[in-house]
């Protein structure tokens, strides 16, 4: 049976309440459409939605949503909370659907509406559902999707922690690498906040990375990046002076640079995904 659940602000210890029953919110919004495991600097296809597994045993995965079920369990919203509602949850089979709500959300104006008849109505505020919800949690796998991980932020608290950023230390140890050369005036504090986000994936792919493959990488990029960089072959270091030439770095070091076999053209991918 469809439920649509309120979660509403404040200190109370009930924080779930009962909004709608027997009512379905959303379609089906997973139907043909595509999975990538999130990564903040991955730019989504408009079929595509991130997506984050075993989400139960994740530290921001909220109560609700390892515990079966039950409607009884909840007290109906009263209408003097019906302004203070943060987000809606909507459990449906086997899923439940999110929307964070924003007074932007709230309709309380007059309105004429269109039904089998045109009438007036001003009797009331309106809450505005959307066509999509902000996530879906399909409890069978285990798995959360969403598409913008800003807008859930306030849903599942700690779940920002996947955008993750590099600290100043750890911006300190990258460009301390062997590969890079900081000249000018260029350096840590200068890093800018896409860059640490970059900063954080190349350190992973770089920990990952056997030390052979190491030489192999650092032609790679200069192959690509000969009008962007600098290139001390001799002593193997990347002279960096600007953040948009330590963007090109980091996109090297992920590999984002490739050549077409038809035509030959050298690009740049706005944004990755593994197929194989």
């Amino acid at each position: 049976m469809d439920q649509v659940l309120a979660k509403v602000k404040g200190n109370g210890k009930k924080k779930f309440f009962k909004l709608l029953s027997d009512q379905t919110l959303f379609d089906d919004s997973l139907q043909g459409l595509g999975f990538v495991e999130y990564n903040p600097d991955h730019n989504l296809d408009e079929d595509s939605w991130f997506k984050v597994e075993q989400f139960s045993q994740q530290s921001y995965c909220m109560d609700l949503l390892t515990k079966d079920f039950a409607s009884s369990e909840y007290d109906d919203l009263s209408k003097d909370k019906f302004t203070n509602i943060a987000y809606l949850c909507a459990v449906q089979g086997h899923g439940y659907y999110f929307q964070k709500i924003t007074r932007s959300l709230f309709v309380t104006k007059k309105m004429i509406a269109f039904g089998e008849v045109v009438k007036l109505e001003n009797d009331g505020g309106r809450l505005v559902i959307n066509s999509t919800p902000d996530a879906i949690y399909q409890k069978n796998s285990d798995t959360l999707v969403f598409r913008n991980l800003a807008t859930i932020s306030s849903i599942f608290k700690g779940i920002d922690e996947l955008y993750k950023e590099a600290t100043q230390e750890e911006v300190g140890n990258f460009l301390d690498e062997s590969f890079v050369e900081l000249s000018g005036e260029y350096g840590v504090e200068n890093v800018s906040k896409p860059n640490r986000k970059r900063v954080a994936l190349a350190m992973s792919t770089l920990a990952a990375m056997p030390s052979d493959d190491r030489d192999q990488m650092l032609s790679y990029i200069d192959s690509y990046c000969q009008e962007k960089l600098k290139f001390d072959a001799e002593n193997k270091k990347f002279e960096i002076t600007s953040d948009e030439e330590l963007k090109y770095l980091l996109y090297g070091i992920e590999q984002r640079f490739y050549t077409t076999p038809i035509g030959n053209e050298k690009r740049l991918a706005n944004s990755v995904q593994t197929i194989g």
